[in-house]
């Protein structure tokens, strides 16, 4: 993983692996959609552009997403597992 720091609370660093992986991704797209080949230099350029530009906005969807899927089970406990009492 990448030990790069910023200010920002978000910091997406990709696995080395996993970076790897997405560039041959890239490249295949390329080829298969474009019919030509993208050179490593221009696959970086644009992964970390995309991981720039999109990486925020989808993260902060996901975590959105998280937060209500989360809300939405804890509220489930009220129904599912409440126990009335008995009052005297």
């Amino acid at each position: 993983m990448s030990t790069h720091q910023s200010d920002s609370p978000m910091n997406i660093n990709l696995a080395e692996d996993r970076k790897k992986a997405i560039l041959a991704k890239m490249a295949a797209f390329y080829v298969e959609d474009f019919d030509e080949d993208l050179s490593s230099f221009r696959a970086e350029k644009l992964l970390a552009f995309f991981v720039k530009v999109l990486g925020p906005p989808i993260y902060n969807q996901a975590i959105s997403d998280a937060r209500a899927f989360m809300m939405a089970k804890l509220d489930d406990l009220d129904v599912e597992f409440y126990a009335p009492e008995e009052t005297s």
